[in-house]
């Protein structure tokens, strides 16, 4: 069995994926952290394998960048491959001074003025939710790592580079102050809508890259291999 998107065979990939947007990202946690990881995947370089941690078998796949990316390799795993829970571990921009470089963030949902989930499946809403047991799991991993995880809705949205005119300095204001958005992503909304639509599992850890009401910033190697608490919450998640 495989995708166009993915080449992994039925039975190659686990119950469990960690999804990070970059493939390199997958690369790094299953050189560090899984054992016996295997490649099972490298259509158009998004890098995915499979291995073990702590016994319990787990895959780690890039998604891409943006919802349409992250919705088709998604939507693949749950509904092709028998996938039953997606972590998304990525990045994100924050939207106050609560959530500062490298903090570790938990989804509790994701606003986004996507039309994503109308196009997909017709849904209307502006906010799609997490599994509130995988959470759980996170949440107890978290607690026995000593890691904090500061919980709250993000944004997701569709452009990078926004232009609004003289409204510039003042949407992620209204979005956080509003919208209870504590940072921004462009990933999970899209996550969250396939796996409720297809009866799955997902769940979203962010660690701050970068801030809007700070100047501080990450590298891209530092993106890459220094998310470490982040990899580990969601490894050690019992799901």
């Amino acid at each position: 069995m495989s995708t166009p998107h993915n080449r992994a065979e039925k039975g190659q990939i686990a119950k469990t994926v960690l999804m990070p947007g970059d493939p390199l990202r997958a690369k790094f946690i299953a050189e560090h952290f899984l054992e016996g990881a295997v490649l099972v995947n490298d259509v158009r370089g998004m890098l995915g394998y499979t291995g073990s941690y702590g016994g319990r078998p787990v895959s780690v796949m890039g998604s891409g960048m943006g919802m349409p990316s992250i919705g088709i390799y998604s939507y693949e795993l749950y509904s092709q491959y028998g996938v039953e829970n997606i972590i998304r571990i990525g990045s994100a921009g924050s939207y106050t001074p609560k959530a500062k470089l490298f903090d570790v963030v938990l989804a509790t949902g994701a606003y986004s003025e996507s039309s994503y989930a109308r196009t997909q499946s017709g849904f209307e809403g502006d906010v799609t939710r997490p599994s509130e047991e995988l959470n759980q799991a996170l949440r107890d991993s978290a607690r026995r790592l000593g890691v904090p995880l500061i919980e709250g809705m993000i944004h997701s949205s569709d452009v990078f580079y926004r232009e609004t005119g003289d409204e510039r300095p003042l949407y992620w204001e209204k979005l956080r102050d509003e919208k209870g958005c504590l940072a921004v992503e462009m990933e999970s909304f899209a996550l969250f809508h396939n796996a409720a639509r297809l009866g799955r599992r997902a769940a979203c850890l962010l660690t701050i890259s970068d801030s809007f009401v700070s100047p501080e910033i990450t590298t891209a190697q530092q993106r890459e291999k220094s998310f470490t608490q982040m990899m580990e919450v969601a490894l050690g998640a019992e799901c």
